[in-house]
């Protein structure tokens, strides 16, 4: 960064600095025996502020860093990867949380009425608790409150049937494959597509790749998928099943949308 970017070094966005990161990695000079890291030194901080003033911002993180990897980060570079925050986009809502269908809530990360775009784990978990601990109890009670008046809608109109069917279509189709890939096994595939071609950096040539390597994982869940276990007991395997097939949809809709 200081040699990128030396009128800011390592205060540049931090979605600059992560793209940096992970383009040196991409590069092959990523340290660690994964080649998925790069070094943030502090030597240099320490040097200028003295370890004691590091201690007191740092000195939660660099206790557990070091219980993790039994290195001393005041004396030792630390290895740091980005993490992604970058793919995900706002659901707009009111100051209620509703977002623009009425009773479809959004609350947490997913939404964009304080934080926008400003993903970092610790705003979106303060986002997730704020939402939850202290808005929605006093603000879709509003909505629910209107909804006394609406009489209760009948499980034998047809959209009720029509759903219900295409669903246990759907479940005894992804049962029916019975081939010999994990549902954890497909889903890592899909998970490194994303990673590599659609996350902090991406290119024309990069969104096509993974369009095409995610309809391979798509055929490769059609034909291959195997869900052990039953369909009427409680099954986790079916249960991950049908969210990935959802996620293959959802990854290529975010290819394929302007």
């Amino acid at each position: 960064m200081e040699r990128r970017y030396p009128a800011f070094g390592n205060l540049v966005p931090r979605d600059v600095a992560s793209r940096a990161a992970k383009e040196r990695c991409d590069a092959g000079f990523g340290v660690n025996n994964t080649g998925l890291a790069v070094y943030l030194d502090f030597k240099y901080a320490i040097d200028r502020l003295g370890e004691d003033v590091v201690r007191a911002r740092y000195g939660n993180l660099f206790d557990m860093y070091e219980e993790i990897t039994d290195e001393n980060p005041y004396k030792t570079p630390m290895m740091i990867f980005p993490a992604i925050h970058y793919t995900m986009g706002g659901i707009w809502v009111d100051y209620e949380l509703m977002t623009s269908i009425p009773g479809l809530f959004a609350i947490g990360e997913c939404n964009f009425s304080d934080h926008g775009a400003n993903r970092l784990g610790a705003s979106a978990l303060m986002q997730g608790l704020a939402d939850g601990y202290f808005v929605l109890p006093y603000t879709i009670q509003n909505y629910l409150a209107d909804q006394i008046q609406v009489p209760r809608f009948s499980t034998d109109l047809p959209e009720f049937v029509e759903t219900e069917k295409a669903v246990v279509e759907k479940i005894n189709k992804i049962k029916a494959v019975n081939g010999k890939h994990s549902v954890d096994s497909i889903h890592k595939k899909l998970g490194h597509i994303m990673w590599d071609f659609v996350g902090m950096a991406r290119t024309k040539e990069s969104l096509q790749k993974a369009l095409d390597g995610i309809k391979e994982v798509k055929k490769d869940f059609w034909a291959n998928v195997r869900i052990p276990g039953d369909v009427n007991e409680l099954n986790i395997e079916l249960e991950k099943a049908l969210r990935l097939s959802d996620f293959i949809e959802v990854g290529m809709l975010m290819l394929q949308t302007p």
